[in-house]
């Protein structure tokens, strides 16, 4: 029987459209929840409560603070360029919450599932620091315009690293599909050592531990994180680039940088931690479903820039950069040298 064009036309798009709202909506809560995480590992680290007051244990925090924004009123430069000063801030969260489409949280759990998925996610963060950008010009101010151009810098110095490592993860599954990608750990370096049973050595995060050093402090650079968030340092440029917005236009500035960060700490367990697969496949860890290691390594990884946040002190500019380009660099051109070398001679390829 032939298919009928309510089927062909009309049920595909809406069925896709279903999925991105209900992706969008738990993505959302998820950020509130992180923001609050963030705040309270904080808060531990300096032997402080954090949020307590709104909602039982402060859970209800953020949104207590997200009505805030919402009900205060926008104020726009008198000299700004009202047309993208407003734009900037739509491009910056819509890029951010547009790369998670193609994430997959478990086996078949995604938007889409194309065959370049991970060019996608990297092509997408490269484009966000356009929205930085153009906030920093359209405010007409010169301290926005000089920390917007030092985040563009910034950005640009660590996505060269992060490319690199994503050259070494398509060398060894020979795929750019994310699934593809979790599924490549399955058998790994430890199967090829002879280590029976799929285990946690089987990821990538032990045959390529440097690109996971470089990658997961590139991540934290990327997203303008401490101690690398020269750009928006609060004790000295009060906000950066977003020194002149406020109410909802810098809400979403402030959601496109968390969401970034959500989608770094998914990458990073995609690409070095196993995604979705258990530590070890054998019961009891193999009735766990994906999707719940998926969420416990991504709270993990970002447990791990909390702390970073919270301990270690921030560079100075000259250092970050020093750090990208004549560290990181030549790290990641070796380990693509030495990841094919070592594929080819051991016949892994």
């Amino acid at each position: 029987m032939e298919p009928t064009f309510f089927e062909t036309y009309v049920v595909p798009p809406l069925w896709m459209l279903g999925q991105s709202v209900l992706m969008l909506v738990i993505l959302l809560l998820t950020v509130a929840y992180i923001l609050y995480a963030d705040r309270k590992i904080f808060a531990a680290v300096q032997m402080r409560r954090g949020p307590n007051v709104v909602g039982p244990w402060g859970l209800l925090q953020s949104f207590a603070d997200l009505l805030k924004f919402v009900i205060k009123e926008p104020i726009i430069p008198a000299s700004a360029n009202k047309g993208v000063f407003l734009l900037a801030p739509l491009v910056a969260g819509v890029l951010a919450l547009s790369a998670w489409a193609v994430i997959p949280v478990a086996d078949g759990w995604s938007v889409a599932d194309p065959n370049l998925g991970l060019l996608f996610v990297f092509a997408i963060s490269s484009l966000e620091v356009y929205g930085i950008i153009m906030g920093g010009w359209a405010s007409n101010s010169k301290y926005p315009f000089l920390a917007s151009l030092r985040s563009a810098a910034q950005m640009v110095s660590y996505e060269v690293s992060i490319g690199f490592v994503i050259i070494t993860v398509l060398l060894c599954v020979g795929s750019l599909n994310l699934t593809d990608v979790v599924n490549a750990q399955k058998d790994g370096l430890g199967t090829h050592l002879g280590i029976g049973v799929n285990s946690f050595l089987d990821w990538h995060w032990l045959a390529l531990f440097p690109m996971f050093v470089v990658f997961f402090i590139s991540a934290i650079a990327e997203t303008n994180r401490p101690p690398f968030d020269l750009p928006e340092a609060e004790s000295e440029l009060v906000a950066g680039h977003m020194t002149e917005y406020s109410s909802t236009p810098f809400l979403l500035f402030f959601l496109g940088e968390f969401v970034a960060i959500t989608l770094m700490c998914a990458l990073t367990t995609i690409l070095f931690l196993g995604g979705w697969l258990p530590p070890v496949d054998i019961a009891p860890f193999n009735w766990v479903p994906g999707i719940i290691w998926f969420v416990l390594k991504g709270m993990f990884v970002f447990f791990c820039m909390a702390m970073v946040r919270s301990i270690v002190p921030r560079y100075r500019y000259d250092q970050l950069m020093r750090l990208g380009w004549k560290v990181f660099l030549p790290i990641s051109l070796a380990m693509v040298f030495i990841t094919a070398l070592v594929l080819k001679v051991m016949g892994w390829a």
